[in-house]
């Protein structure tokens, strides 16, 4: 079994859209990155390579690539599945924390796990997300941005799992 933390923050920038978690959040302004800007995507996949001894998402997909302006996190979390699945590994789970004064996140907290599940190939109970305020404290509590935290659990191929039952798909 192996064990990964990942981080992500993002300013706001009114002229995008918000995306987190896959789920695109209607009304409230987006983040600046090169991708689409989905810090919780962006946690979860440090998280990943942080635990399969990988490196970070900077190395692996970096800000400098033309070709990744703009791109889907989604896509690039898929990619980052492959990567540790060609180390043996697989995911067990996965726990996100989203750290924000807006945009609630517990109304779309389901939604973000089925679809970051499916992209993870473990079901939607193996991934939770869920939102914190940050009481009015610092860049985030001034709502400058948002920060998400991620954990991620591999185990490797060969070992069972039972919060798996087997199961690869979401």
């Amino acid at each position: 079994m192996r064990v990964g933390i990942g981080y992500d923050s993002h300013r706001f920038d009114p002229g995008l859209p918000m995306v987190l978690g896959g789920v695109t959040i209607p009304g409230e302004p987006g983040l600046t990155g090169h991708s689409d800007g989905d810090a919780v995507a962006h946690a979860v996949i440090d998280a990943l390579l942080g635990a399969a001894s990988l490196g970070s998402i900077g190395e692996h997909f970096p800000d400098t690539d033309p070709a990744l302006e703009g791109c889907d996190s989604l896509e690039l979390l898929e990619r980052t599945v492959r990567l540790v699945e060609e180390r043996n590994y697989r995911v067990s789970n996965v726990d996100v924390t989203v750290i924000a004064e807006h945009p609630p996140i517990q109304p779309h907290a389901g939604e973000m796990s089925a679809l970051l599940a499916t992209r993870l190939r473990v079901r939607p109970e193996a991934v939770s997300v869920k939102g914190k305020s940050n009481e009015g404290m610092g860049w985030v509590g001034r709502g400058e941005g948002l920060a998400a935290l991620a954990v991620a659990v591999l185990s490797h191929i060969d070992d069972g799992d039972p919060l798996d039952s087997g199961s690869r798909g979401g």
